[in-house]
């Protein structure tokens, strides 16, 4: 006892005095011995390493031959060192030891422990079997597009793909423009292109390659976004068969590099509103582009700095005095040899905080002249007389339609954000399930995933990746079957999962950064590159939070044309139908149920996402109602809620993340897969409820007991998914060369 006090730190007073009035107290105790252990007690005249280091030899020395399972506590180990050294304790030295020990605050079991184990046990190297067959989960993951990911994969892990560090600005995009060169040579640019224009006529399967692609360096998915999916995209969405022809056989193989011009410096977001104009001659039969003003200036565009060659650039169509709205225009920006076209202005954006192989430019135009035939006429025609016309009458509608190229952009950068997710989840679990640090003396050193702590900031991002993954799969095959009659649904789809990827990649990534420690900061192991390259994500193809209120706009407009389409009769009923909902769902029965079958119940957690949402959805309309009713302006208006408005949007989106998560579960058919993605949507579901619990708090959908329970319920799961956390990090299928982080290799 003497030992471990004072190995363990100089004794309190307080603790000596309580040892030396035991020492007087105990009976059968001399005067001699006791003013000789008095004496190792003096906070004068501590023992020196030399007498504590020859004091731990006697102990271990003495301890040597006993069972391992009669050191139980230090009074316990006392009592057999003095039986093996002949001499009976008596019951009152029993007690006075366990007193001592009791006073000065020990773990008597742990301290024996570190006592008689001076060296750690080895770990061991098996981590957990997996309770479900690997190749059939990434199978599932991999959905119908199987083939063109397994394909995307074996290209990337050529060696001509492996990452290169410390190259410079030039020779990083040098690199860059090679990887998309060798990727359009084995025909990935052009799968969405026609059949006939040399293309693979298959959206879905370009989709799919380009989240694949996500899993490798970012700046060359983005290269590719650029190339393949805005610039190519707009020609095979705005253009007609003319166009078709005559640009996409070279877009596709990467021979005619080309940019999407549409953001401006001074405006952002705001399309609707970009200055850059094309006025019409029917002189000359020629759009004339001109940028009016530095603010007008095409922003951070991709390919623009350097490579591009045509861009598709977004401006306010005049024809004499009248104005149309913004169209698309194909304008040369280069010349074969690299030169810059007659009135073409540019400038490199410059280094950024990440994507640095992309070549980002601003463009401007001095009174650049372009054929009438390089309008994208799909939706509206100029004819040679200045006559314009389009199939939509509606200007609206027409711009929202023209917008269109954007959906696919945001599904894409939805897709590529969870790709990050899963590699930065990828490295940072399998270093977690191998590094060790710190644990009980003379067992082996904990795993980092065997921390509570870490479970919790790694197993929910996992669950969530999960969810996010069939959410996302949901949206991808919307979009690509999408119509007429659905394309506002897949567009508010595609805003709210966009933001929410984007944002968890974000949030992720960070989280990875830092479980990993300082292995996490090298370059090598990538996740500075993803943490640096993905930032962006949250705010191109849209910011984030304008996306959220588009969404949420969306979903008012439907809340009023819902009411608006009820006769009398048909509204009693819902509200009736409202407030019979809302009085089950607070039901104290269900607010108060703590037990683990009520809290795993599907039924349970979708109602709880659900209530949430109709309640913002029903709060946000009062507001909005009483504000216009009061003659507030309706942008004032949504401004003043813009809090509730993002708020809705969130609750929204995730509810049908785990409205699609649930549904495919129902419909996988292997019950070891449904079994694994049950307890992952447990997780998601319940650490969402957990995260909000203020919320539902407030508003009465859960009592105290009840949040506790959840919270208890979230640790339970968390260690669940850890004992599998490898497993279902490697059925993302990222080949170790493509993930390319030395700490994540076996």
């Amino acid at each position: 006892m003497l030992y471990v006090a004072w190995a363990d730190g100089d004794l309190e007073p307080v603790e000596i005095r309580a040892i030396c009035t035991r020492l007087g107290t105990t009976e059968g105790m001399d005067e001699d011995y006791q003013q000789f252990l008095e004496g190792w007690l003096d906070p004068e005249n501590p023992p020196s390493a030399t007498d504590l280091t020859t004091l731990l030899a006697a102990i271990r020395t003495a301890a040597a031959s006993m069972p391992a399972g009669e050191r139980r506590s230090l009074a316990a180990l006392g009592v057999e060192l003095a039986a093996a050294a002949g001499h009976e304790t008596s019951a009152a030295e029993r007690q006075a030891l366990e007193a001592i020990e009791t006073n000065l605050g020990l773990s008597g079991s742990e301290a024996v422990r570190r006592l008689l184990s001076p060296e750690r046990a080895a770990p061991d190297p098996m981590g957990a079997l997996p309770a479900f067959e690997l190749a059939a989960m990434t199978r599932l993951l991999d959905g119908d597009q199987w083939v063109i990911r397994d394909k995307v994969r074996g290209i990337l892990s050529r060696p001509e793909f492996s990452y290169r560090y410390g190259l410079d600005r030039d020779n990083y995009r040098a690199q860059v423009l090679d990887w998309a060169e060798a990727l359009a040579v084995e025909g990935i640019g052009a799968l969405s292109f026609p059949e006939d224009v040399g293309g693979g006529g298959d959206l879905g399967a370009f989709i799919a390659a380009f989240e694949t692609v996500a899993f490798h360096d970012l700046s060359l998915l983005v290269k590719l976004g650029v190339q393949f999916g805005l610039f190519g995209g707009s020609i095979l969405q705005l253009g007609t068969q003319r166009h078709h022809e005559k640009y996409l056989p070279k877009v596709g193989a990467l021979e005619l590099p080309g940019c999407f011009a549409m953001t401006e410096t001074g405006h952002g977001s705001n399309v609707h509103d970009l200055e850059t104009v094309a006025r019409f001659e029917s002189q000359t039969d020629e759009f004339v582009l001109h940028t009016p003003s530095p603010a007008a200036r095409k922003d951070y565009i991709g390919n623009a700095a350097l490579h591009g060659r045509l861009a598709t650039v977004f401006a306010q169509l005049e024809i004499g005095s009248e104005h149309h709205g913004v169209h698309a225009f194909l304008v040369p920006i280069r010349n074969e040899d690299g030169t810059m076209c007659a009135g073409v202005g540019v400038e490199d954006c410059g280094d950024k905080l990440g994507l640095n192989g992309i070549d980002n430019g601003r463009l401007w135009f001095d009174q650049v002249r372009i054929p009438r035939q390089n309008l994208l006429d799909r939706f509206a025609q100029v004819d040679a007389d200045g006559i314009y016309t389009s199939p939509i009458a509606s200007p609206t509608k027409r711009f929202f339609v023209m917008l269109g190229t954007l959906v696919g952009g945001r599904v894409s950068v939805a897709l590529a954000g969870l790709s990050t997710s899963k590699s930065a989840l990828a490295i940072a679990v399998r270093y977690g399930a191998r590094r060790r640090q710190f644990g009980p003396e003379g067992a082996a050193e904990t795993v980092l995933l065997d921390y509570r702590t870490h479970q919790r900031r790694l197993m929910p991002r996992l669950a969530t990746t999960y969810a996010l993954d069939f959410a996302l799969s949901h949206l991808a095959a919307q979009y690509v079957d999408s119509s007429a009659d659905n394309r506002r649904e897949v567009e508010s789809l595609a805003a709210g999962l966009k933001a929410y990827s984007t944002w968890h990649a974000t949030d992720t990534i960070q989280t990875c950064r830092e479980a990993c420690g300082g292995q996490g900061y090298l370059a090598v192991n990538r996740l500075a590159a993803l943490k640096a390259d993905s930032d962006v994500f949250t705010t191109f193809e849209g910011d984030n939070t304008v996306l959220l209120q588009l969404q949420a706009k969306s979903l008012l407009t439907g809340y009023a044309r819902q009411f608006g389409e009820m006769n009398v009769f048909g509204l009693a009923k819902y509200l009736g139908g409202q407030v019979a909902t809302a009085v089950a769902e607070l039901n104290p029965l269900v607010t108060r149920r703590t037990d683990e079958a009520h809290l795993q119940d599907r039924e349970f957690q979708l109602g709880a996402f659900d209530w949430r949402e109709k309640h913002l959805l029903s709060t946000l309309a009062r507001r909005m109602k009483k504000r216009l009713d009061s003659g507030m302006d309706s942008f004032d208006a949504l401004v003043e809620v813009q809090d509730h408005v993002v708020a809705l949007a969130e609750a929204h989106t995730e509810r049908l993340i785990l409205e699609q998560f649930a549904a495919s579960i129902d419909g996988c058919e292997d019950s070891s897969l449904r079994t694994m993605l049950g307890t992952l949507c447990d997780l998601y579901a319940l650490h969402r409820i957990e995260a909000d619990r203020g919320w539902f708090l407030e508003h009465g959908y859960l009592e105290s007991a009840k949040a506790k329970a959840i919270r208890q319920q979230v640790n339970k799961l968390c260690l669940k998914v850890r004992q599998q956390a490898v497993p279902l990090v490697d059925a993302f299928g990222i080949p170790d060369p493509v993930l390319g982080a030395p700490i994540a290799f076996s």
